[in-house]
């Protein structure tokens, strides 16, 4: 009763509960007088869902129009048709390791073994084989016709991945430390390197069997961020913001490799559509989160500590061509439009003394809708623009070999709408 009646005036009265960092600016620093080393080993289980209702552009000559006089309720238009459910699973073992190298100066190294990452389809309700405009294309990808259907994928189908992912190497240097000026906040800038050292996935295979893809996308990405957090009390609001520059690396994949699932593959590696043109273009990502720890519990002499974390979450993912929630099951890299996704985090964390914490949380993402086939045909030397021509599928070698007219062509496109994202996290920190 003595102990709760101090925690309760300690959450009233707004005093210091400890000087440990929030999470998002915790470093290692080493040759400190009281510290002269800093290690920390993370273990970390997430577990990710992603739920998205796929659709397809249909031209229809019955557009309801409210506002239109009686007469005139339906004109034409363009309509958004339900095809399919995307469930999208990602269950991976982040291992991380941080060493402080000088004062406020950290090294950290990553490696994620993905256990799982699978793609589900399945219809929406009132789709079917019959109905489906999936089963029942009859359109090869130069736009020609076919006399019998030919199905873009199977439904229902789940491919399945895995496997080690990227390595990621980090720098991060704190300019502020509170934990050794009280005056001062914590500040930190960062770059984290990843390096494209898992295994190539090749979309074209048929992974829906035993056998597993690989996971690799073998781009370098590099992300520099900064955070902030300032202890107050029984509070620790904390802010970051994080930008990732995505750089083409060795052996990145191309649609050309795979001629049947292109307009015009005779166009592939021909002038300006080269490997690096036709390959993998991954998006820039760029965001940032905010929000607050909140310490119920702490015993600074102890190392004991549990607070609650609270946070909102706001990313934008630029348009590009890479692995997206079709890509498994059309067989290629996508032109995916640029999106937002937006939600929050919460998560507990609890010290048993300084050389062990545990975490957990929960996280809710809104995806908002784009489109997942968005391949452009291609650029018009000026010749064709200023005569007012367009481009030649059958013989010009500007059309774009990308380009697919089941599934690029305007009223054929592709869109994830009411796309959700769920993960959970746990993990283990061991600090030495």
């Amino acid at each position: 009763m003595l102990r709760l009646r101090a925690i309760l005036a300690a959450l009233l009265l707004g005093a210091p509960l400890g000087a440990q960092a929030a999470e998002v600016t915790r470093i290692a620093s080493s040759f400190d007088e009281d510290d002269p080393f800093d290690l920390f080993l993370d273990v970390r289980f997430r577990r990710t869902q992603t739920h998205t209702k796929v659709t397809r552009e249909q031209l229809s000559d019955q557009i309801v129009n409210p506002e239109a006089p009686d007469d005139e309720e339906f004109t034409p238009g363009r309509i958004e048709r339900p095809e399919v459910w995307h469930r999208g699973s990602d269950t991976r073992l982040d291992i991380a390791l941080a060493i402080g190298l000088y004062k406020d100066l950290e090294f950290s190294f990553g490696l994620p073994l993905i256990l799982q990452q699978n793609d589900n389809y399945a219809f929406v309700s009132d789709t079917n084989d019959s109905n489906s405009t999936i089963i029942n294309n009859r359109l090869n990808p130069d736009g020609s016709t076919t006399v019998s259907p030919r199905s873009l994928f199977t439904v229902p189908s789940t491919s399945k991945r895995g496997g080690l992912g990227n390595m990621r190497f980090g720098l991060a240097y704190a300019f502020f430390n509170q934990n050794r000026d009280d005056t001062k906040p914590m500040w930190l800038i960062g770059l984290d390197y990843e390096l494209p050292t898992a295994k190539q996935r090749d979309p074209s295979l048929d992974n829906t069997g035993d056998d597993r893809g690989n996971v690799g996308d073998r781009v370098h990405k590099y992300t520099f961020y900064t955070s902030f957090s300032r202890k107050m009390g029984v509070a620790d609001p904390y802010f970051k913001a994080h930008y990732t520059v995505p750089v083409q690396g060795p052996g990145i994949y191309s649609n050309c490799f795979d001629g049947e699932s292109q307009g015009v593959p005779g166009n592939c590696f021909v002038g300006k559509w080269t490997r690096k043109e036709t390959g993998i273009k991954a998006p820039h990502v760029t965001g940032f989160l905010f929000g607050s720890e909140f310490t119920a519990f702490s015993d600074k002499n102890k190392g004991q500590k549990f607070a609650l974390d609270v946070r909102a979450i706001g990313t934008y993912v630029s348009s590009g061509r890479y692995y997206n929630e079709l890509s498994a099951a059309l067989g290629k890299l996508l032109a995916t439009q640029e999106y937002f996704q937006v939600g929050g985090q919460f998560g507990a964390t609890a010290s048993a003394g300084e050389a062990f914490t545990l975490r957990a949380s929960g996280t809710f993402l809104y995806n908002t809708d784009h489109a997942l086939t968005n391949e452009n045909l291609g650029v018009a030397p000026e010749e064709i623009r200023t005569s007012g021509g367009v481009l030649d599928p059958a013989s010009n070698t500007n059309v774009n070999p990308n380009f697919d007219f089941r599934t690029d062509l305007v009223s054929r496109r592709f869109r994830a709408t009411e796309s959700k994202t769920f993960r959970l996290e746990l993990s283990a920190a061991f600090a030495f």
